[in-house]
């Protein structure tokens, strides 16, 4: 064959060959992107760097038939390697790491490990390259080079401590990105582990920057592991006047009311100390986000006060404050009670009468709620007429998904929980304090008797039974409406 043919085919060849090479390999990688596999990036280096530096090495070693001995097609040849290498090691990363399954050594395999062996093969390999290609000596190489290491593991001692600290700590994994950790002093979430150091985010939203070496010399807390939840315990006092049993049930109560605490594990309360002047209980409870255990902290022990005063139960106080003025006469139940229901339209002729309102005050107290707290929940039984006399309530129900709606709003002289008073049946919707509220609990007694001196407040109750009822169906057909404009927009 003569060297003209020859020289044709290799043109021929190349100028027809790589258009159809890098078509094909667009439709694999095309194909291979849209199913999510991880060897598509090792065909795009393929296809980007591999052949088109094959194709020039090609077209000038053939066709324009350069001298190999040429420093030119030596950097070509020598970049051709390189981009091989890199090609190799990245196919061997998509098949052994990128795609492993769950609990598999290759799935824990550190990424930082990886990274450092895939420096290394690639050291070792540019030395090869080296060899062949340039007639590099291997053996004055790795003499200069280990003198180099020696004088470079001096200067940056630290630094390679720190990544061997990380090394280890990183195989042992500990912790993952996403954790809660405590390091010393220093609590927060780790939002990056590289070759030196583990960037924590803290719930003051301050990045930290720590390095490995002071990990591998510290206690690590890690409060995302193994459940995933997080318990916090908190220490309250109450006086020798309230009983433990009432205490304790109250503060369970609570702990499972407050929003963010998990009902499994269940919360736990015990009587820890009895000291000079007051008991003290432990209460301890579970929650799933360590960020939200400030709010949920916060939260609890507000809602603590008003569980107390609604219970008569005696926070410790460590500083009492005497007064020097002689005490003043306090108001009677009955008088008390007229000035709360006298701006209620609907209780105003009971207000007038002294008679009706001491019968009254019997079967009637002042409770307290926070924003937030339930006062009835839905499926509950009660047996008392609540009065708002500050705040506001609202009324919500939850549909069969667990959602809740919001059904209308209770504001000054409104009332609720006649719908369970009268019927004896469960409540169908929850009550709750839409800001600090005040109301007037009426036992189911004392509601019988302002019946019977005021008739016409049985057909208030009806009027407003049948109004509360009509709200609460056209709540839940609005609600089973979107529900399936919903399901038929999936």
């Amino acid at each position: 064959m003569s060297a003209n043919s020859e020289w044709s085919i290799w043109a021929i060849a190349i100028g027809v060959g790589f258009p159809l090479l890098v078509i094909v390999l667009g439709e694999a990688i095309h194909h291979l992107q849209r199913h999510g596999k991880p060897i598509a990036a090792t065909l795009v280096l393929v296809r980007n760097l591999v052949i088109p530096v094959l194709v020039l090495m090609l077209f000038l070693n053939k066709v324009v038939e350069l001298d190999r001995s040429g420093n030119f097609v030596k950097i070509l040849e020598t970049l051709f390697w390189l981009s091989v290498i890199h090609t190799s090691l990245s196919l061997i990363n998509a098949i052994l790491f990128e795609d492993a399954e769950a609990n598999t050594w290759r799935a824990r395999m550190p990424k930082l490990l990886i990274d450092l062996a895939r420096l290394f093969l690639i050291l070792a390999g540019s030395a090869i390259v080296l060899a062949v290609v340039w007639g590099a000596d291997l053996a004055g190489l790795a003499t200069a080079l280990g003198v180099s290491s020696i004088v470079i593991g001096l200067a940056l001692q630290d630094t390679l401590g720190s990544i061997m600290s990380g090394v280890a700590l990183l195989f042992e994994r500990p912790f993952t990105v996403g954790d809660w950790l405590r390091v010393g002093d220093i609590e927060g979430r780790v939002i990056d582990i590289n070759w030196r150091s583990v960037r924590l985010l803290t719930p003051q939203r301050q990045v930290v920057v720590v390095p490995h070496q002071f990990i591998g010399k510290e206690v690590i807390w890690n409060y995302s592991q193994p459940d995933g939840i997080y318990n916090q315990t908190i220490n309250i006092s109450f006086s020798y006047d309230s009983p433990p049993n009432l205490v304790k049930q109250v503060l369970k109560s609570v702990a499972l009311a407050t929003r963010g605490v998990l009902a499994e594990p269940e919360p736990e309360v015990t009587t820890k100390s009895y000291d000079r002047t007051a008991i003290t209980y432990e209460v301890e409870f579970f929650v799933e986000n360590f960020e939200d255990v400030g709010q949920i902290y916060d939260s609890f022990m507000t809602r603590v006060w008003y569980a107390a005063q609604r219970n008569n139960l005696s926070l410790h106080q460590y500083q009492y404050e005497y007064s020097t003025q002689p005490p003043t006469k306090t108001d009677s139940a009955s008088s008390m009670l007229a000035q709360k229901l006298h701006s209620i339209p609907s209780f105003m002729p009971l207000a007038r009468e002294q008679e009706s309102l001491a019968d009254l005050s019997k079967g009637t107290v002042v409770q307290k709620f926070g924003a937030g707290e339930t006062v009835i929940r839905q499926g509950d039984r009660s047996n008392f007429l609540y009065v708002i006399i500050a705040g506001e309530a609202a009324i919500t129900i939850t549909n069969d998904f667990g959602k809740e709606q919001e059904v209308m709003a209770l504001s000054l002289g409104e009332f609720f929980g006649e719908m369970t008073l009268f019927s004896g049946e469960p409540s169908p919707v929850s009550i709750a304090a839409i800001d600090d509220l005040q109301v007037i609990v009426i036992s189911s007694d004392a509601v019988s008797r302002m019946i019977e001196r005021q008739p016409t407040f049985a057909r208030q109750i009806g009027q407003i039974i049948e109004a509360r009822r009509s709200a609460i169906s056209a709540a839940q057909l609005e609600d089973v409406s979107s529900n399936r404009h919903f399901q038929k927009s999936m």
